[in-house]
C-alpha cells in the first residue's frame, strides 16, 4: 500500500519539513560562500575544496528541498497547470537534450517513431517529468550504449493515446509491444534520483496518463500512457 493511501496528511508534513529546512540551509550556504569569498581571512587551497564540496552538498540539500515542496503541492492539488495544445515530439526532444551526462560512461539517447502526436497540457511540466525519467534510466543501464525512447500511437481503454516506451536496444521491442494492462506500476523510489520520478509520476498522471514498469525482469526502462488529441 502506498504512503499516499495509509496517511492523507503526509503533503502537509511534507510543507512543514520545507519550512523547517529551507532557512538554516540558506543560511548554512550562504556563510560557506561568505567563507570562500574570504572575507573572514585567507583560507588554504586544502580548506577551499572542503569547503566547496560542503558548498555542493548545500546546493544538493536545496535542491531536495525544492523537490519536496513540488511534491507536496502536488499532492496536496494547489500545483498550477498551464493546459495548452501541446508538441508531444518536441516536447520529448527538449527532454533528450536537457539530460545531463554520464561521468563515467556515455548512453546515448534514441527517439524514433511518431514525432506527430499532440495533446492537452503543460509542456514545461511535462519536459521536466520527461527528462528526470530518462536521467534516471540512463543511469541503470550497464551493458548497452543507447537508451531507446519509442513513441507510437493506439489506444486504451477504447481511448486514443500516445505510448512512449524507454528501453535498451535489447529490449525496446518487447516493452513497446506490452499489454499495459499486464504491467505493474513504475517502482519510483530510486536511489540517486532524489523526488524527481515520484514527481514526474504525478505530473504524468495530473495530465490523465499512466507511468508503468517494464515487463520482465530489467529496470532499465518503463512505459508512458498519455491522451491524445
Amino acid at each position: 500500500m502506498s504512503i499516499e493511501a495509509t496517511e492523507p496528511r503526509w503533503p502537509k508534513l511534507l510543507s512543514l519539513a520545507v519550512h523547517e529546512l529551507r532557512t538554516p540551509i540558506t543560511v548554512v550556504g550562504g556563510y560557506l560562500r561568505m567563507v570562500l569569498k574570504e572575507r573572514a581571512g585567507p583560507i588554504s587551497d586544502q580548506q577551499r575544496k572542503l569547503l566547496e564540496e560542503a558548498e555542493k552538498s548545500c546546493g544538493r540539500l536545496s535542491a531536495l528541498v525544492t523537490e519536496m515542496s513540488e511534491l507536496s503541492a502536488l499532492e496536496g492539488g494547489t500545483a498550477t497547470f498551464n493546459a495548452a495544445t501541446v508538441d508531444l515530439g518536441r516536447v520529448l526532444n527538449e527532454a533528450l537534450e536537457g539530460v545531463p551526462a554520464l561521468p563515467d560512461r556515455e548512453v546515448g539517447l534514441v527517439l524514433d517513431g511518431d514525432s506527430q502526436a499532440r495533446l492537452s497540457g503543460d509542456a514545461t511540466r511535462l519536459k521536466s517529468a520527461l527528462t528526470a525519467l530518462l536521467a534516471a534510466l540512463r543511469r541503470e543501464i550497464v551493458t548497452s550504449d543507447r537508451l531507446i525512447l519509442r513513441l507510437v500511437s493506439g489506444e486504451f481503454d477504447g481511448a486514443p493515446v500516445s505510448k512512449l516506451a524507454f528501453g535498451e536496444p535489447e529490449t525496446i521491442d518487447a516493452i513497446a509491444a506490452a499489454d499495459p494492462a499486464s504491467l505493474e506500476r513504475f517502482n519510483e523510489w530510486r536511489g540517486g534520483s532524489g523526488l524527481s520520478l515520484a514527481i514526474a509520476r504525478r505530473v504524468i498522471e495530473q495530465h490523465g496518463g499512466r507511468l508503468f514498469a517494464p515487463p520482465g525482469e530489467t529496470s532499465a526502462g518503463a512505459v508512458i500512457l498519455l491522451p491524445r488529441l
